[in-house]
């Protein structure tokens, strides 16, 4: 069935009480992603034979597909947000460094490198070399002292 995937991390969100971070469910959104690119191609499809073979037919399922489309889309902006808006109830209630047991619960995030710094090992002996401009997704609480040095930023968009 359409959107039940998009509907289902909705439902996530509001099993959680308003002060809890649900973890981020990167394989539902992932799911979600691969079905609107599988609606998109199969509309493709349907509006370039209408087009060239005069199918009048084809237009409610065309139809139909641009609406779950918009409705996976909705879902997945309002989920998005939910995450955005208790993210930053939680920055205001414990500052600027998380408890462990709350940034268990968030995804990777974007950081940018300012200078040349050279190699930077995480906590599971993973080494990253930074570099002026390289861009890296690490969890910001492993590269938060960097931040405040100066030598990564965080990427926003």
């Amino acid at each position: 069935m359409f959107c039940e995937k998009s509907i289902e991390l909705i439902r996530e969100l509001h099993r959680m009480s308003d002060g809890q971070l649900p973890a981020f469910n990167e394989d539902g959104l992932r799911q979600v992603l691969q079905e609107m690119e599988a609606l998109y191609e199969q509309n493709q499809t349907d509006v370039n034979a209408a087009k060239a073979e005069g199918r009048a037919d084809l237009i409610p399922s065309i139809k139909l597909r641009h609406c779950c489309l918009l409705r996976n889309q909705r879902c997945i902006t309002a989920y998005l947000y939910d995450r955005l808006l208790r993210i930053r109830a939680l920055r205001w209630e414990y500052g600027s460094v998380l408890p462990p047991n709350v940034r268990f619960h968030m995804c990777a995030e974007e950081v940018r490198c300012l200078k040349d710094h050279g190699e930077f090992e995480i906590d599971d002996g993973t080494v990253i070399l930074l570099k002026k401009n390289s861009q890296h997704f690490l969890p910001r609480w492993k590269c938060e002292q960097l931040i405040r040095q100066g030598v990564l930023e965080h990427v926003m968009s």
